[in-house]
Order: structure tokens, then C-alpha cells, then sequence
């Protein structure tokens, strides 16, 4: 079957990405394609497969996501900033309510963070603590800033779901090597939390916060969306931040522009950062085998290329 793509990436955390409006593969062809398409010892490589599929309720459209392993997540937020600038073109749009498997989001148009790097803003309100909704299988209160009982690490996490789980800790320094045992430890489906749990550690200070993350069927990742909006209401529900404050947020990808928001309504939390389209291309896949068959690069965006690379060197 033939695929035309967009190769895209937010703050680094790069997929192909097809406009699905009109497939109608079954999910687990999607995830053999997600397989062959995202595999980073293949032609196209990436962090996962992004869907522009249709919207429920009224909205314009929706997005999902498939991890290279195959399984699905509830959402991306890098990703979906993409997947709304892939919507916003195809519907003649700056602004829409997405919609995602268990929840939606609010995406805008934006000013660019920086000359030529075109930025999207999302905004999502569908945030979970409750031990349940993060897939823990311990604890009745929300665990904030806190030792969590069977985690091989004494280290304090906020678990959040965004509304995919995530636990955040707060380190003076990142060790990768702790963080990939714990992330690994987790990969395998514990007892304590069987769907797996994205992991971060995040370092804050005067500059805002650094977030490094092993992500739920990637690992070490160079970028994770939620995870930086995760860590965003983290460090304003521990202090370590102001709400309603603009916090400069970064990964070893780049950065993003983030918001925790507290209202009488409840929380929110509102990322702006880019959605860079790098190539389009066309790929043959064999969905029953799960391999790619052919791949073209049709046509390289050499100025978002180097908007994104000037942006970088500044940084």
C-alpha cells in the first residue's frame, strides 16, 4: 500500500505523518505501518506515526498516534501541533478544537517562536491525578512531590496523566543511566503500573525547566510533548514555578513556550512551540509483512530546515 507523508517534528520530537481522513485501515495495519514507517534503522525513521484522521462532535479533525512499537498513545503533544498544522492547511484554518482518542484539544495558530519556524499552540484541560487515571495501582490521593510505594527509586514523583501516565521527578542533576533503569523497569508493565509510564527528570532553575524523558514504547527521548506539559504543571503544583506564568521549557530537542494555568475551573496547561515540516515523501509498505517496500523524499523544506537549525544555534 502507498503512503504519501509529511517527515515534521516539534521541538525535535520528529514522525512521519499521513493525512488518514480518508483510509480505512484496521488498527492493527496501523501499527504494522507505524512499525515499518517509525523503525530508525529504516529510510523514514521517527519517534512514532501520526494520523490527521477525522474529527468527532463537530471538530474539523483529530489525530492519533502510534509508537514504533506498535502500541498506541492517548496522545502527543509535540505531535499534535504538527497534525494541527497538517489540519489547519487542509480545512483553511488558524484555530480548532482537536480531538484525540480519549480527549480533544484546544490548537491556534501562533507568532513564530522565532524567524520562520512556524508555531503552534496547544491547550489541554484533560489532566489526571488520580493514582487510577495515571495507571498506578497503589495509593487513593494523588502523589505530589512524593515517594511512590513499589517504584524501584526513592526519588519524590508527581504523577500526572495528560492523559497519558507520566511520572515527574525533580533532580538537581539527570543521571540517564537511573533514569533508563527506571524507565525500562517500567517499559516492562509492572504490577504497580501495568499500561507503562512515561518518566522524567526534570532540573529547574532562573532559565525555566530542562526535561529529559524515557517515553512509553520509544525510550530515551530526545523530546516528549506531554512530558514537557507534564513537568510544566508539575513544578507550578510543587512551587517551582508560578501558575499563569510563561516558563521557558527545554529538552535536549529544543524548546517550547508553556503556561500552567489555575483557574476556578481547574487546571490547563498551554504549550506553544514549532510544528516544522522537514520533507514530504511516499512510501511503499507491505502492511501484512510490516516493512517498508520503497521510500522518496518528493520534495525537502530547506528554509524550516534552516529556520529551525538558526533557532537551535541561538539557544
Amino acid at each position: 500500500m502507498q503512503f504519501d507523508f509529511i517527515h515534521c517534528h516539534g521541538s525535535g520530537n520528529d514522525f512521519p505523518l499521513i493525512d488518514a481522513r480518508a483510509l480505512t485501515l484496521a488498527d492493527a495495519e496501523w501499527a504494522a505501518v507505524a512499525r515499518a514507517l517509525a523503525d530508525r534503522a529504516g529510510p523514514v525513521g521517527g519517534d512514532g506515526l501520526l494520523l490527521l484522521v477525522p474529527g468527532r462532535g463537530g471538530a474539523p479533525f483529530g489525530q492519533r498516534m502510534f509508537n514504533p512499537d506498535g502500541s498506541e498513545a492517548e496522545t502527543c503533544l509535540n505531535g499534535l501541533r504538527c497534525v494541527a498544522r497538517a489540519g489547519f492547511e487542509a480545512a483553511g484554518l488558524d484555530a480548532a478544537t482537536v480531538t484525540l482518542p480519549q480527549s480533544e484539544a484546544a490548537a491556534r495558530r501562533v507568532a513564530d517562536i522565532a524567524p520562520g519556524v512556524v508555531s503552534i499552540e496547544t491547550r489541554v484541560t484533560s489532566i489526571g491525578d488520580a493514582p487510577s487515571s495515571v495507571g498506578l495501582t497503589t495509593g487513593e490521593t494523588p502523589f505530589v512531590d512524593a515517594v511512590i510505594p513499589g517504584l524501584p527509586s526513592e526519588r519524590r514523583f508527581t504523577a500526572l496523566a495528560m492523559p497519558n501516565p507520566h511520572l515527574v521527578a525533580f533532580v538537581d542533576g539527570v543521571d540517564e543511566g537511573e533514569l533508563v533503569a527506571l524507565g525500562d523497569w517500567c517499559e516492562a508493565a509492572p504490577a504497580l503500573i501495568p499500561g507503562r509510564a512515561n518518566v522524567s527528570f526534570v532540573t529547574a532553575g532562573e532559565g525555566g525547566l530542562f526535561v529529559r524523558t524515557y517515553e512509553r514504547g520509544v525510550g530515551l527521548t530526545d523530546s516528549c510533548g506531554s512530558a514537557m506539559a507534564a513537568s510544566t504543571i508539575a513544578a507550578a503544583r510543587t512551587g517551582r514555578t508560578a501558575w499563569n506564568a510563561e516558563v521557558i521549557v527545554r529538552n535536549a530537542g529544543g524548546l517550547v513556550r508553556a503556561r500552567p494555568e489555575r483557574t476556578s475551573e481547574g487546571e490547563a496547561v498551554s504549550i506553544a512551540g514549532n510544528a516544522t515540516f522537514t520533507h514530504r515523501g511516499v512510501a511503499e509498505v507491505d502492511v501484512t509483512a510490516g516493512r517498508i517496500v520503497t521510500t522518496a523524499t518528493t520534495v525537502r523544506n530547506e528554509a524550516e530546515i534552516a529556520a529551525w537549525s538558526a533557532l537551535l544555534a541561538a539557544i
